[in-house]
């Protein structure tokens, strides 16, 4: 028997002198329908006998009906007050003590409708350039899977329909560094928190962007204190490579257990990237040098550092080698290193200025590299530029293009015009140059 059938049962003893006796809901309604004196009506009309006692049951049936769903009514709003509400997420792990379970779990998703943005095309912008979202997204963070473009907004994760530019689904999520989220199969991996000992990794659906675990990777010694994007990646073998202070943990994201770890030879892990192939793994130590690693027996192969800078990150690998970029604030751009030999890097592209990032992306078979002055695909075997475009001003004042990710037969970009107060997504159409059948 429930609060409310008690309450009921109270008002019916002190009404009616009985022994005090529990109270069923069919009973309590039974007698609001057979004894007038129970009933909240001015003046029951007179019926004779036969009809009382033929629809009185009937009648108490229907009052079950209104009584139990008054009972089901309280009960929601007694839950909508005291339920507190779901914690914001974002806030990273404070300390080396940390858990998946301590730290800030995801919020309920959402699925906003909307109604389509009119596109609008941008003046001398590249491969027919037209803005059809106006969200601003971070630098960096668009990506690309399963038909949908995902990327970090403001304290969220957006998944994007490429057709219209509409949010299709969103949650909260504000991660501590620029790392884009990680697709595995109907999986989103978002980096969640990434200080002390600590590494909190949790999971979304792909399509409603609901959460589905938590995972704690425990750090072998402190987490890199100056990390660029790609702290956490994937490989074709479906597992998660984490850089983890001293050692990049490899993790089973079907049930977030820890598989194994490669230690490094020297210093902190600060960006991770797997081959194609999976044969390699490129870790970023102290932003200063690229160990690989030959991940069949998770040794070493070699090291080297990039001349005349002491800053790289942000690694991509594809089958010719580990793209990178160094520089950062008024001058940042990307380089590719043929078979991981930094010693003999290319530029690639113009890069970014006015605190912009240039960051390679690989999508669609082709590398991409966008910044504040040039737009470039290039094969991702050699290095070498497929095509190339200048990016336009606006009264002087430099536009940002973020390296595309390719859904369908469109290039989509994070774009900022600050001249204007413009910034969105940008969806292109690029050139035959720029498509994955390359061969040389």
């Amino acid at each position: 028997m429930n609060t409310e059938e008690r309450k009921l049962g109270d008002l019916l003893h002190q009404i009616t002198p009985e022994p005090p006796r529990p109270v069923t809901v069919e009973q309590v309604a039974y007698r609001l329908v057979s004894e007038p004196k129970l009933r909240r009506e001015p003046r029951p009309r007179r019926r004779g006998p036969l009809f009382s006692r033929a629809l009185a049951p009937v009648l108490a049936a229907a009052a079950v009906v209104v009584i139990a769903g008054a009972s089901a009514g309280i009960a929601v709003l007694a839950n909508s007050h005291h339920t507190p509400p779901s914690s914001a997420g974002g806030a990273p792990a404070s300390s080396a003590t940390s858990s998946a379970t301590a730290s800030s779990s995801p919020s309920q998703t959402s699925s906003p409708t909307q109604q389509t943005t009119p596109t609008t095309r941008i003046a001398g912008g590249p491969w027919g350039a037209e803005l059809i979202n106006h969200q601003t997204f971070s630098q960096g963070s668009l990506v690309s899977a399963n038909g949908s473009l995902y990327a970090f907004g403001t304290g969220t994760l957006d998944r994007i329909d490429p057709a219209t530019g509409n949010i299709a689904a969103t949650a909260q999520a504000n991660p501590p560094l620029p790392t884009p989220p990680v697709i595995i199969g109907n999986t989103v991996w978002v980096l969640w928190s990434y200080s002390g000992g600590n590494v909190v990794l949790h999971a979304f659906d792909a399509q409603t962007l609901a959460p589905i675990r938590s995972v704690l990777v425990p750090a072998i010694g402190p987490v890199a204190a100056s990390s660029g994007s790609n702290v956490v990646t994937s490989g074709p073998d479906g597992h998660l490579y984490v850089a983890a202070g001293e050692t990049v943990a490899v993790v089973n994201p079907d049930n977030g257990q820890l598989i194994r770890r490669i230690y490094l030879t020297a210093g902190t892990s600060d960006s991770v990237a797997v081959s194609p192939d999976g044969s390699r793994l490129y870790v970023g130590v102290g932003r200063t040098e690229v160990l690989i690693y030959d991940l069949s027996s998770d040794t070493v192969i070699t090291s080297s550092s990039l001349a005349g800078t002491d800053s790289v990150g942000d690694l991509v690998a594809t089958s010719g080698g580990v793209w990178g970029t160094t520089g950062t604030g008024m001058s940042e751009w990307t380089w590719f290193a043929p078979s991981g030999d930094l010693a003999r890097a290319v530029r690639i592209g113009a890069g970014a200025g006015g605190g912009f990032a240039s960051l390679p992306s690989y999508s669609a078979g082709v590398v991409w590299v966008g910044g504040s002055h040039t737009l470039s695909c290039a094969n991702p075997a050699n290095g070498r530029v497929l095509d190339t475009v200048t990016l336009p001003t606006d009264h002087n004042v430099v536009e940002y293009f973020s390296s595309p990710v390719i859904s369908g037969d469109h290039a989509y970009s994070d774009y900022q015009d600050n001249a204007s107060q413009l910034s969105g997504l940008v969806r292109m159409t690029p050139p035959a140059a720029c498509t994955g059948n390359v061969s040389s």
